[in-house]
């Protein structure tokens, strides 16, 4: 295991699903954890399970701000920014989308990273070891028909976290990003039915294109990317920045 014992970490969107899953990891490796999340309703379980929570919009700069000091006087600073929460966007060809949903997407996905950097850089500068890991996404590497605002977002991401890796290297602090394909659980459901409906084609064909785009023929879990956001915090991943890491069984192919 690679341990990153009371390294002091914030995980956003971390009430459920893949965010939860990277907190929990962390928690077993000896880190101490707070959980964000967009409602005190998403943060039930984290809660429940012993987590320091809060409740945060990271499309909204002022509640960055805010979140960001709670963590700080929860957890005495700040050595490692997760940077998790996300949303799908919508789905279908650009010009049938909603110009507000793609907005919003942007806002979530881009815009909530670079709030939460900001606000957090003063607070990983005085850390003597100081990790950001940004959430992308496969789309972020290639196109992805029908989900143009989520791709363009992800894509973004990347660069954001290619540049930070410069900007903050002279700070010794490390900037990567994870690039997770298709992650198994019910956000990945709802786009495949998206997906599907957009193509008029059953739900059970898209759900096998799915499963085949990587040469591994299978859904990454939320246990993979957990994995890969621990190496990149611990002692192993210390000379690791500047990096999109590819979490996807080599997908070549999204669709």
């Amino acid at each position: 295991m690679n341990q990153i014992q009371h390294s002091r970490t914030v995980v956003t969107g971390g009430g459920s699903g893949l965010g939860l899953r990277i907190a929990q990891v962390f928690r077993d490796a000896g880190a101490d954890v707070l959980v964000s999340d967009i409602s005190d309703g998403a943060l039930a379980t984290a809660r429940d399970e012993g987590f320091e929570v809060t409740v945060c919009d990271v499309s909204e700069e002022a509640q960055v701000e805010a979140m960001v000091q709670v963590a700080v006087e929860r957890l005495g600073g700040l050595d490692v920014l997760v940077n998790n929460a996300g949303m799908a966007g919508p789905t279908g060809p650009v010009e049938g989308l909603d110009s507000e949903a793609w907005r919003r997407t942007f806002d979530v996905n881009i815009h909530g990273q670079f709030y939460c950097v900001k606000h957090a850089l003063p607070h990983l500068r005085r850390s003597a070891d100081a990790r950001i890991i940004n959430l992308s996404s496969a789309a972020g590497r290639l196109g992805m028909a029908g989900r143009s605002p989520y791709s363009a977002s992800k894509w973004a991401v990347v660069g954001f976290t290619k540049t930070l890796a410069i900007e903050l290297g002279p700070d010794g602090i490390a900037v990567n990003a994870i690039c997770p394909g298709a992650v198994d659980g019910p956000r990945i459901q709802a786009v495949i039915e998206a997906k599907a409906q957009m193509l008029d084609r059953p739900v059970e064909e898209v759900t096998a294109l799915y499963h085949g785009q990587s040469s591994l023929g299978r859904l990454v879990t939320a246990d993979d990317i957990a994995a890969a956001a621990l190496y990149l915090a611990g002692p192993a991943g210390r000379m690791v920045s500047g990096q999109a890491l590819a979490i996807d069984g080599n997908t070549e192919k999204l669709y």
